[in-house]
């Protein structure tokens, strides 16, 4: 008699037991959520001319790719995270945040402008370059290096070591290079607002097309 009292406590224990088990199952394994695909983002780090300076924003070449972006490559948007007056220092100093929020597709990096202006040693643009390509890399993020050149007043020595930065650059990091921001413009005076720096709204549609034809064949 004890025996059979002893198997129906054994017999409810493990009724118990297995009552539990499937609750934590249960538990355990609540309703997948899945997260929306975010659309694939061309991030743009640069400087005031990257940024509109002097103009409505719409009207700087920016956001002329985006728009032309919407038409020829639908899905796609742009971040336009220029700031006027950033050299290569400040970019460095953010991209790992920014590019870790964005998660961009492809990263524009056209900086190094205000360094030239303001006589950094190149070695220094270089090491912030090379940090903001390594930073967008590093998220699975493609890239397209702008370059700039500095006017010969700066001396012949600092205005070759400063263009070729770009070059080698993007040839360690095997990365896509443009390699002059203002090519279609540099030349044309009427081209350029009053402080003869930043170019005016007529000529920012050459300016999209220029950096179009870079940007591009990174959008496929």
């Amino acid at each position: 008699m004890r025996w059979l009292q002893w198997s129906k406590v054994r017999v409810q224990w493990f009724l118990l037991a297995f009552g539990l088990s499937l609750c934590a199952i249960g538990q355990a394994a609540p309703p997948i959520k899945v997260e929306p695909l975010a659309p694939p983002t061309v991030m743009v780090f640069g400087d005031s001319l990257s940024a509109a300076y002097g103009l409505d924003a719409s009207e700087g070449w920016v956001a002329l790719v985006e728009e032309r972006m919407k038409r020829d490559k639908p899905g796609w948007r742009v971040v336009n995270a220029s700031i006027s007056g950033e050299t290569s220092t400040g970019g460095a100093a953010r991209v790992v945040r920014e590019v870790a929020r964005v998660r961009p597709t492809i990263v524009v990096i056209a900086l190094g402008a205000n360094d030239g202006l303001r006589g950094l040693p190149v070695r220094e643009t270089r090491r912030n370059l090379a940090r903001m390509i390594g930073a967008s890399q590093g998220v699975g993020a493609r890239v397209l290096l702008v370059g700039m050149r500095m006017p010969p007043n700066y001396g012949a020595e600092y205005t070759r070591a400063f263009e070729q930065t770009y070059r080698d650059l993007a040839k360690l990091f095997d990365v896509a290079l443009l390699p002059f921001l203002l090519e279609p413009v540099a030349r044309d005076r009427a081209s350029f607002q009053a402080d003869n720096l930043h170019p005016v709204a007529e000529v920012q549609p050459l300016l999209r097309d220029h950096v179009w034809k870079a940007l591009e064949p990174l959008l496929k």
